[in-house]
């Protein structure tokens, strides 16, 4: 009898800085596809967002993810676009996964913005080779445009496209920022622990914020 083959999940961003809308997703993931582990996967180098001006360094990113992430034994840290070399992109991400671990398949989740935007991205029908996409869903989207776009992906490229059922937390990392640079609150928005490690470190913002 063949093994029982892994599940597992990967939720990749900048997470500049990681927030409550990451962690949802992540476990909703985990939950609806019966995933063995989500890794979260900071992007070194990601080509679309080149002007980090006033951003964290990917060593502050790195610790507030570790930071998020600590108190769930089925969510894991993933390094490995944070080591390469240039610009890193998902399709050449995803292609080393499988290579290194034949036995594993991978759902890689995104937010139902990125979905729209899938075929700009760097080789879309080899991601879509390589993985499934999972999509989450966002309140100004309705479920039956949702469903299309992925229908029209997956005809595109060849894709399995998954639609997440979760409750939408309208939240982006940009905004986070800019609530720092006007000393406005991220209570309950970010983990107590990152918002610590925001204030010590002074990432954002020179001001206080609670």
């Amino acid at each position: 009898m063949d093994e029982k083959r892994k599940k597992i999940g990967i939720m990749g961003g900048t997470f500049d800085p990681i927030h409550v809308g990451h962690l949802i997703l992540g476990e909703k993931a985990y939950e609806q596809l019966h995933l063995d582990k989500v890794w979260f996967m900071p992007s070194g180098n990601p080509p679309h967002k080149q002007n980090r001006d006033g951003c964290a360094s990917d060593e502050q990113r790195v610790e507030m993810v570790k930071k998020a992430i600590s108190g769930n034994p089925h969510f894991e840290l993933s390094l490995i676009e944070m080591n390469e070399e240039g610009y890193t992109y998902t399709y050449r991400t995803l292609e080393t996964l499988k290579e290194q671990n034949p036995d594993t398949d991978y759902y890689f989740i995104i937010g139902a913005d990125s979905l729209y935007n899938f075929a700009t991205w760097k080789e879309p029908a080899r991601i879509c080779a390589a993985c499934t996409i999972v999509a989450a869903s966002r309140n100004h989207i309705p479920v039956h445009s949702l469903d299309q776009q992925m229908t029209y992906l997956s005809q595109q490229y060849q894709g399995c496209f998954i639609r997440l059922d979760t409750m939408n937390i309208d939240v982006s990392s940009r905004h986070l920022r800019q609530w720092l640079k006007e000393g406005r609150s991220l209570r309950y928005y970010v983990p107590d622990d990152v918002i610590s490690y925001i204030r010590e470190n002074h990432i954002y913002t020179t001001g206080g914020i609670q």
